[in-house]
């Protein structure tokens, strides 16, 4: 599962337009909401959303960063004037948070609410299912209160439903009577949106009671963007943006936009260009397993990139997300002249076609020739899975016929040995001819 956030205003428009099935009667929210991007002109935003002249406004950035308040960037009961004065002095500047620097591009408006009384309330995914939180006391310092024993948890099983768990008895005795029933609909609501839709987090802090309306004045949330295939028709328009200060290479934009294209998933984070260590690794969960080895024996500063190839994509496809790896880690060579390593890494698969895949990495490999001996890199495969003998045997040729130094293992040998080989080789010469746990076949 691949938890990733998106924008405060993606969420809470995602959460106004579900909100009647999900959540019902108990309170509304009308989600009135207004994202500004680099494109956005301000000049022409009041004739699009009429509410901007007549009511009183928040803007704030939307950029998955936090402490917005502590560090000047909310922009609290302003008219729409206001809120144009400042968006332009805001819009494209640089700003630090902690140690991250980054320019200010997309911005959330937001008619303002008085907030007398706040609440929280949050939902995470656990081992054995889902975690609610609650509190009559929302806002800042939200962890020291739940020290204070001031937040309710509520924990639900994976094999129990909410409705069959009573959240009126366990919400807090200085919730009036009259909210209680109100508050445990809503809370069983926003339960059931938050597992239809594929959530792994999501945070409502704080949010405020207006009457019959319910108002999130700050929320922030983790899907789970593989179930795009079953919440899709709920998120509708939604994206997923790159970290705060982080910006994406022309690469990582390539394999995403590959990826969008592709029924397979494709994916590329560049953590170190300089690093000595690439991966090429098929399935999300291969690819969490092979940075944790690497991590865990003190090569994370080496490790040059993060990302995963499976769902059984093409040769073609294949082949791009193989040239661009190849492509960047070859680009210079390491200063004290030592090798570059690039793990093709990956579990048994069940339906993707190694040869198929393989056939993609080949040619890169064919076409890259020259640069993979100059760097110079050394190549670890191991694989399991339809068509792995042939395509094994297929990669070690195509390795050996081009003069670069690879060793290919089968589904015998375990899934992280490679990783240890190439380190244990930085001390001892090129990779040998040694094939323990090696299929005859690839031989």
């Amino acid at each position: 599962m691949a938890q990733k956030p998106i924008r405060e205003f993606d969420a809470k428009n995602m959460l106004a337009k579900n909100w009647q099935e999900f959540v019902g009667d108990a309170f509304a929210f009308a989600g009135k909401l207004a994202l500004v991007d680099p494109d956005t002109n301000l000049d022409d935003l009041p004739n699009q959303i009429d509410w901007l002249r007549t009511d009183r406004l928040v803007v704030k950035p939307d950029m998955l960063m936090g402490k917005r308040g502590k560090h000047g960037l909310i922009l609290l009961d302003g008219s729409w004037d206001d809120a144009k004065k400042w968006l332009n002095e805001k819009r494209g500047s640089d700003v630090t948070i902690g140690e991250v620097t980054g320019e200010l591009t997309h911005f959330l408006i937001e008619p303002f609410v008085k907030a007398e009384k706040e609440y929280y309330v949050a939902i995470s995914s656990k081992r054995d299912g889902d975690e609610v939180l609650f509190s009559t006391e929302g806002g800042v310092d939200i962890e020291e209160k739940m020290k204070e024993g001031k937040v309710v948890e509520i924990f639900v099983p994976i094999t129990e439903e909410i409705d069959n768990i009573d959240i009126e008895s366990k919400l807090p005795a200085d919730l009036s009577p009259e909210l209680k029933p109100k508050f445990g609909a809503f809370i069983k609501g926003l339960f059931k949106y938050y597992q239809e839709l594929g959530y792994a987090f999501l945070e409502i802090n704080p949010f405020v009671v207006h009457g019959a309306n319910l108002i999130p004045l700050d929320l922030k949330c983790r899907i789970d963007d593989t179930a795009v295939f079953e919440a899709a028709k709920y998120w509708g328009d939604i994206s997923f943006p790159a970290p705060f200060g982080r910006k994406l290479s022309d690469e990582e934009k390539y394999i995403k936009m590959l990826d969008g294209k592709s029924g397979a998933s494709l994916k590329l984070t560049i953590l170190n260009p300089k690093g000595k260590i690439w991966t090429m690794v098929a399935g999300g969960g291969a690819s969490v397993i092979y940075t944790d080895t690497i991590a865990d024996l003190g090569y994370a500063g080496e490790l040059a990139n993060y990302g995963e190839y499976s769902g059984n994509p093409s040769t073609d496809e294949t082949y791009e997300y193989a040239k661009t790896i190849i492509d960047m880690m070859t680009r210079e060579k390491n200063s004290d002249g030592s090798p570059k390593f690039l793990i093709i890494g990956g579990g048994i698969a069940n339906f993707t076609d190694v040869d198929k895949t393989f056939t993609g990495i080949n040619k890169a490999m064919i076409d890259y020739k020259d640069k993979l001996l100059e760097t110079p890199v050394w190549i670890y495969v191991r694989r399991g899975g339809p068509n792995y003998q042939t395509g094994l045997k297929n990669i070690r040729e195509t390795g050996e016929s081009i003069g670069v130094p690879i060793k290919v293992y089968g589904p015998e040998t375990v899934l992280t040995k490679i990783v240890t080989m190439a380190f244990e080789d930085t001390t001892g010469g090129a990779p040998s001819d040694e094939t323990k746990g090696t299929p005859e076949e690839v031989r």
